[in-house]
Protein backbone atom coordinates (compact mmCIF):
# COMPACT_ATOMS: atom_id res chain seq x y z
CA UNK A 1 0.00 0.00 0.00
CA UNK A 2 1.36 3.21 -1.03
CA UNK A 3 1.97 5.48 2.18
CA UNK A 4 1.95 9.38 3.28
CA UNK A 5 3.20 11.37 6.08
CA UNK A 6 -0.04 12.74 8.30
CA UNK A 7 1.15 14.98 12.20
CA UNK A 8 -0.39 12.84 14.51
CA UNK A 9 -0.83 13.50 18.77
CA UNK A 10 0.28 10.90 20.43
CA UNK A 11 0.23 11.93 23.68
CA UNK A 12 0.71 15.19 26.03
CA UNK A 13 3.09 17.05 24.11
CA UNK A 14 3.61 14.16 22.15
CA UNK A 15 3.31 14.79 18.20
CA UNK A 16 5.05 12.56 15.23
CA UNK A 17 4.98 12.94 11.80
CA UNK A 18 3.75 9.02 11.02
CA UNK A 19 3.50 7.03 8.11
CA UNK A 20 -0.62 6.22 6.96
CA UNK A 21 -2.20 4.64 3.75
CA UNK A 22 -3.32 7.02 1.57
CA UNK A 23 -7.30 7.13 1.49
CA UNK A 24 -9.48 6.23 -1.18
CA UNK A 25 -12.77 7.91 -1.81
CA UNK A 26 -16.35 6.39 -1.49
CA UNK A 27 -19.08 7.49 -3.89
CA UNK A 28 -19.40 10.28 -1.98
CA UNK A 29 -16.25 11.44 -0.47
CA UNK A 30 -13.32 13.75 -2.42
CA UNK A 31 -9.44 13.61 -2.05
CA UNK A 32 -7.59 17.06 -1.93
CA UNK A 33 -4.42 17.52 -2.67
CA UNK A 34 -3.75 19.64 0.00
CA UNK A 35 -1.75 22.54 -0.98
CA UNK A 36 -1.30 24.67 2.16
CA UNK A 37 -2.79 24.39 6.26
CA UNK A 38 -1.99 26.87 8.67
CA UNK A 39 -1.53 25.94 12.60
CA UNK A 40 -4.09 27.09 14.68
CA UNK A 41 -4.03 27.95 18.77
CA UNK A 42 -6.36 24.80 19.31
CA UNK A 43 -3.40 22.26 17.38
CA UNK A 44 -0.73 23.64 20.42
CA UNK A 45 -3.62 23.40 22.68
CA UNK A 46 -4.14 19.54 21.34
CA UNK A 47 -1.01 18.99 21.47
CA UNK A 48 -0.47 19.70 25.14
CA UNK A 49 -3.20 18.49 26.46
CA UNK A 50 -2.51 15.10 24.76
CA UNK A 51 -5.07 15.13 22.02
CA UNK A 52 -9.06 14.54 22.89
CA UNK A 53 -9.98 12.05 25.70
CA UNK A 54 -12.75 10.58 23.33
CA UNK A 55 -10.29 10.20 20.63
CA UNK A 56 -8.55 6.72 22.05
CA UNK A 57 -6.02 6.59 19.22
CA UNK A 58 -3.65 8.93 17.18
CA UNK A 59 -5.12 12.38 16.92
CA UNK A 60 -4.84 13.78 13.56
CA UNK A 61 -4.18 17.46 13.18
CA UNK A 62 -4.68 20.23 10.46
CA UNK A 63 -7.98 21.74 9.85
CA UNK A 64 -6.97 25.71 8.06
CA UNK A 65 -6.82 23.90 4.76
CA UNK A 66 -6.72 24.75 0.97
CA UNK A 67 -6.03 22.33 -1.71
CA UNK A 68 -6.84 20.86 -5.18
CA UNK A 69 -9.42 18.21 -6.07
CA UNK A 70 -7.23 14.73 -6.73
CA UNK A 71 -10.53 12.52 -7.07
CA UNK A 72 -13.96 12.21 -6.00
CA UNK A 73 -16.71 9.55 -5.77
CA UNK A 74 -19.10 8.60 -7.89
CA UNK A 75 -22.04 11.19 -6.21
CA UNK A 76 -19.79 13.60 -6.08
CA UNK A 77 -21.32 16.12 -8.52
CA UNK A 78 -20.70 19.98 -7.66
CA UNK A 79 -17.31 19.48 -7.69
CA UNK A 80 -14.90 18.62 -10.31
CA UNK A 81 -10.86 16.92 -10.37
CA UNK A 82 -8.59 19.74 -10.53
CA UNK A 83 -10.71 22.25 -8.73
CA UNK A 84 -9.23 24.67 -6.53
CA UNK A 85 -10.77 24.26 -3.47
CA UNK A 86 -10.79 25.12 1.05
CA UNK A 87 -12.26 22.64 3.20
CA UNK A 88 -14.59 23.72 6.15
CA UNK A 89 -13.38 21.34 8.41
CA UNK A 90 -16.69 20.87 10.82
CA UNK A 91 -19.37 20.71 7.94
CA UNK A 92 -19.33 17.26 7.04
CA UNK A 93 -19.63 16.33 10.36
CA UNK A 94 -16.59 14.65 11.29
CA UNK A 95 -14.42 17.19 12.92
CA UNK A 96 -11.47 17.36 10.38
CA UNK A 97 -8.42 17.59 12.67
CA UNK A 98 -10.49 18.62 15.56
CA UNK A 99 -10.97 14.93 17.20
CA UNK A 100 -12.06 13.32 13.87
CA UNK A 101 -10.48 10.52 12.02
CA UNK A 102 -8.90 12.84 9.18
CA UNK A 103 -6.16 15.99 9.56
CA UNK A 104 -5.16 18.30 6.75
CA UNK A 105 -0.99 18.09 7.86
CA UNK A 106 -0.44 15.66 5.25
CA UNK A 107 -0.19 15.67 1.53
CA UNK A 108 -3.78 14.09 0.80
CA UNK A 109 -7.15 14.62 2.91
CA UNK A 110 -10.04 12.41 2.38
CA UNK A 111 -13.61 14.50 2.83
CA UNK A 112 -16.05 12.07 3.73
CA UNK A 113 -20.22 12.80 2.86
CA UNK A 114 -18.89 15.82 0.74
CA UNK A 115 -21.33 14.70 -1.62
CA UNK A 116 -23.82 14.86 1.50
CA UNK A 117 -22.19 17.90 3.42
CA UNK A 118 -21.46 20.13 -0.02
CA UNK A 119 -20.64 23.11 2.42
CA UNK A 120 -17.51 20.61 3.67
CA UNK A 121 -15.45 20.97 0.29
CA UNK A 122 -16.27 25.12 -1.46
CA UNK A 123 -14.63 26.40 -4.60
CA UNK A 124 -11.65 28.84 -4.82
CA UNK A 125 -12.08 31.88 -6.92
CA UNK A 126 -9.28 32.32 -9.65
CA UNK A 127 -8.24 35.32 -7.33
CA UNK A 128 -7.92 33.96 -4.18
CA UNK A 129 -4.44 32.27 -3.03
CA UNK A 130 -3.51 28.59 -1.66
CA UNK A 131 -2.47 30.64 1.22
CA UNK A 132 -4.98 33.19 1.29
CA UNK A 133 -7.59 29.55 1.14
CA UNK A 134 -5.85 28.04 4.21
CA UNK A 135 -6.63 31.50 5.93
CA UNK A 136 -10.97 31.10 5.31
CA UNK A 137 -10.98 29.20 8.31
CA UNK A 138 -9.74 31.24 10.89
CA UNK A 139 -11.04 34.39 9.05
CA UNK A 140 -14.60 33.06 9.65
CA UNK A 141 -14.04 32.54 13.17
CA UNK A 142 -13.58 36.37 13.52
CA UNK A 143 -16.77 37.03 10.97
CA UNK A 144 -18.28 34.93 13.19
CA UNK A 145 -17.28 36.65 16.33
CA UNK A 146 -17.97 40.37 14.49
CA UNK A 147 -21.69 39.10 13.57
CA UNK A 148 -22.19 38.19 16.84
CA UNK A 149 -21.12 41.20 18.81
CA UNK A 150 -24.21 42.81 16.50
CA UNK A 151 -22.02 45.83 15.82
CA UNK A 152 -23.14 48.52 13.93
CA UNK A 153 -21.80 50.81 11.33
CA UNK A 154 -20.16 54.25 13.16
CA UNK A 155 -19.80 52.46 16.52
CA UNK A 156 -16.18 52.16 18.47
CA UNK A 157 -14.52 48.59 18.99
CA UNK A 158 -12.05 47.70 21.15
CA UNK A 159 -10.13 44.07 20.04
CA UNK A 160 -8.49 42.63 22.85
CA UNK A 161 -5.21 40.56 21.67
CA UNK A 162 -4.05 40.55 18.45
CA UNK A 163 -2.94 37.14 17.87
CA UNK A 164 -4.28 35.68 14.32
CA UNK A 165 -8.18 35.84 15.45
CA UNK A 166 -7.56 39.14 17.38
CA UNK A 167 -5.97 40.34 13.65
CA UNK A 168 -8.21 38.68 12.12
CA UNK A 169 -11.65 40.50 13.41
CA UNK A 170 -9.85 43.46 12.12
CA UNK A 171 -10.34 42.51 8.49
CA UNK A 172 -13.51 41.14 9.54
CA UNK A 173 -14.69 44.63 11.01
CA UNK A 174 -12.89 46.37 7.87
CA UNK A 175 -14.98 44.90 5.48
CA UNK A 176 -17.72 45.44 6.82
CA UNK A 177 -17.26 49.30 7.14
CA UNK A 178 -16.14 49.77 10.68
CA UNK A 179 -12.99 51.93 10.63
CA UNK A 180 -13.04 53.34 14.81
CA UNK A 181 -11.21 50.55 15.56
CA UNK A 182 -8.29 50.30 18.42
CA UNK A 183 -6.67 47.39 19.22
CA UNK A 184 -4.29 46.19 22.48
CA UNK A 185 -1.83 43.45 22.71
CA UNK A 186 1.69 43.12 23.93
CA UNK A 187 3.57 42.32 21.11
CA UNK A 188 4.61 45.63 19.58
CA UNK A 189 5.19 43.55 16.37
CA UNK A 190 1.67 42.47 16.27
CA UNK A 191 0.17 45.31 16.51
CA UNK A 192 2.21 46.80 13.92
CA UNK A 193 0.66 44.09 11.93
CA UNK A 194 -2.99 45.52 13.37
CA UNK A 195 -2.41 48.94 11.98
CA UNK A 196 -1.62 47.23 8.43
CA UNK A 197 -4.93 45.58 8.31
CA UNK A 198 -6.40 48.96 9.33
CA UNK A 199 -7.00 49.33 12.71
CA UNK A 200 -6.91 53.20 13.61
CA UNK A 201 -5.24 53.10 17.00
CA UNK A 202 -2.93 50.50 19.18
CA UNK A 203 -2.21 49.98 22.37
CA UNK A 204 0.76 48.18 24.03
CA UNK A 205 -0.84 47.37 27.33
CA UNK A 206 2.89 46.79 28.47
CA UNK A 207 3.67 50.14 28.43
CA UNK A 208 0.14 52.11 28.14
CA UNK A 209 -2.96 51.98 30.28
CA UNK A 210 -5.80 50.67 27.82
CA UNK A 211 -8.32 53.00 29.95
CA UNK A 212 -6.16 56.10 28.94
CA UNK A 213 -6.19 54.91 25.37
CA UNK A 214 -9.89 54.01 24.94
CA UNK A 215 -11.13 57.62 26.18
CA UNK A 216 -8.67 59.30 24.28
CA UNK A 217 -9.74 57.07 20.45
CA UNK A 218 -13.66 56.61 21.75
CA UNK A 219 -14.60 59.76 24.03
CA UNK A 220 -15.66 59.58 27.63
CA UNK A 221 -18.89 58.77 29.16
CA UNK A 222 -20.19 59.13 32.74
CA UNK A 223 -21.79 55.94 34.54
CA UNK A 224 -23.29 56.66 37.81
CA UNK A 225 -20.85 59.90 38.00
CA UNK A 226 -18.09 58.41 36.88
CA UNK A 227 -16.00 58.76 33.22
CA UNK A 228 -15.44 55.72 31.65
CA UNK A 229 -14.67 55.19 27.69
CA UNK A 230 -17.38 55.45 25.15
CA UNK A 231 -16.24 52.35 23.68
CA UNK A 232 -19.39 50.19 21.91
CA UNK A 233 -17.69 47.05 21.34
CA UNK A 234 -15.06 44.82 23.25
CA UNK A 235 -14.24 42.00 21.45
CA UNK A 236 -12.09 39.95 23.42
CA UNK A 237 -9.96 37.31 21.32
CA UNK A 238 -6.82 36.16 24.20
CA UNK A 239 -8.76 33.73 26.83
CA UNK A 240 -7.00 35.54 29.59
CA UNK A 241 -9.15 35.72 32.52
CA UNK A 242 -7.84 38.82 33.56
CA UNK A 243 -8.50 40.93 29.95
CA UNK A 244 -12.42 39.68 30.30
CA UNK A 245 -12.95 40.89 33.76
CA UNK A 246 -11.36 44.24 32.26
CA UNK A 247 -13.64 44.32 29.53
CA UNK A 248 -16.52 44.20 31.90
CA UNK A 249 -15.10 46.67 34.21
CA UNK A 250 -14.24 49.03 31.58
CA UNK A 251 -17.62 48.87 29.58
CA UNK A 252 -19.94 51.67 29.48
CA UNK A 253 -24.05 51.22 30.20
CA UNK A 254 -25.07 49.24 26.55
CA UNK A 255 -21.75 47.97 26.04
CA UNK A 256 -21.24 44.79 24.03
CA UNK A 257 -18.73 42.38 25.34
CA UNK A 258 -18.03 39.64 22.67
CA UNK A 259 -15.62 36.86 24.02
CA UNK A 260 -13.80 34.75 20.78
CA UNK A 261 -10.52 34.20 22.83
CA UNK A 262 -10.66 30.33 24.30
CA UNK A 263 -11.09 30.87 27.98
CA UNK A 264 -9.33 27.96 30.20
CA UNK A 265 -9.89 29.48 33.99
CA UNK A 266 -13.77 30.51 35.67
CA UNK A 267 -13.97 34.92 36.39
CA UNK A 268 -15.79 36.41 38.83
CA UNK A 269 -18.68 37.94 37.65
CA UNK A 270 -20.72 40.68 39.91
CA UNK A 271 -24.61 40.32 38.16
CA UNK A 272 -25.32 44.06 39.60
CA UNK A 273 -22.37 44.80 36.90
CA UNK A 274 -24.79 43.58 33.81
CA UNK A 275 -27.64 45.15 35.89
CA UNK A 276 -26.48 48.61 35.76
CA UNK A 277 -24.78 48.44 32.94
CA UNK A 278 -27.62 46.75 30.96
CA UNK A 279 -24.18 44.91 29.44
CA UNK A 280 -24.54 42.50 26.27
CA UNK A 281 -22.04 39.60 27.52
CA UNK A 282 -21.86 37.21 24.52
CA UNK A 283 -20.13 34.11 23.73
CA UNK A 284 -18.53 32.97 19.51
CA UNK A 285 -17.73 29.63 19.25
CA UNK A 286 -16.38 28.82 15.93
CA UNK A 287 -18.51 29.76 12.69
CA UNK A 288 -21.87 28.59 11.30
CA UNK A 289 -21.88 29.79 7.58
CA UNK A 290 -19.80 32.43 7.14
CA UNK A 291 -17.18 30.79 5.10
CA UNK A 292 -19.22 31.93 1.64
CA UNK A 293 -18.96 35.57 3.07
CA UNK A 294 -15.30 35.49 3.82
CA UNK A 295 -14.54 33.12 0.50
CA UNK A 296 -17.09 37.30 -1.12
CA UNK A 297 -14.78 38.68 0.92
CA UNK A 298 -11.26 37.92 -0.19
CA UNK A 299 -12.20 37.65 -3.98
CA UNK A 300 -13.30 41.38 -4.09
CA UNK A 301 -9.55 42.52 -3.80
CA UNK A 302 -10.01 45.37 -1.64
CA UNK A 303 -8.55 43.64 1.59
CA UNK A 304 -4.69 42.29 1.90
CA UNK A 305 -4.65 39.58 4.54
CA UNK A 306 -0.98 38.62 3.86
CA UNK A 307 0.49 40.46 6.32
CA UNK A 308 -1.15 37.81 8.57
CA UNK A 309 1.32 35.07 7.26
CA UNK A 310 4.37 35.51 8.86
CA UNK A 311 6.40 31.79 8.02
CA UNK A 312 5.67 29.08 5.85
CA UNK A 313 7.65 25.70 6.43
CA UNK A 314 7.56 22.41 4.32
CA UNK A 315 5.61 19.31 6.25
CA UNK A 316 9.08 17.34 6.83
CA UNK A 317 9.67 20.46 9.17
CA UNK A 318 6.81 20.34 10.84
CA UNK A 319 8.58 20.55 14.18
CA UNK A 320 10.36 23.57 13.60
CA UNK A 321 6.88 25.25 12.61
CA UNK A 322 5.39 24.41 15.81
CA UNK A 323 7.88 26.22 17.78
CA UNK A 324 7.87 29.06 15.67
CA UNK A 325 4.38 28.75 16.06
CA UNK A 326 4.46 28.55 19.51
CA UNK A 327 6.64 31.82 20.19
CA UNK A 328 3.57 34.91 19.84
CA UNK A 329 6.41 37.38 19.72
CA UNK A 330 7.93 35.63 16.56
CA UNK A 331 5.15 34.32 14.79
CA UNK A 332 1.88 35.34 13.67
CA UNK A 333 0.37 33.07 11.09
CA UNK A 334 2.15 30.15 10.07
CA UNK A 335 1.52 27.89 6.81
CA UNK A 336 2.55 24.70 6.35
CA UNK A 337 2.88 23.70 2.73
CA UNK A 338 2.57 19.92 2.11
Amino acid sequence: MSTMPLVQVHGVDDVRIDQVGIPSPGPADVLVQVAACGICGSDLGYIAQGGLASQGAPMPLGHEISGTVLSMGERVQHLTAGQRVTVNPMANQRSIGNGGREGAFSPYLLVRDAAIYRAAVLPLPDAISFEQGAMIEPLAVAMHGVRQSRVQPGQAVAVLGAGPIGLSTVVALRHLGIDNILVADLSARRLGVAEQLGARATCNVAETDLAEMLKQHHGVERLMGAAVPGTDIYIEATGVASVLTQCIALAKQGAGVTVVGVHKEPIELHPLNLLIKELHLTGSMAYSDEFPAVIEMLASDHVDIMPLVSHRFALAHFEAALACASDPNHAIKVIVRP
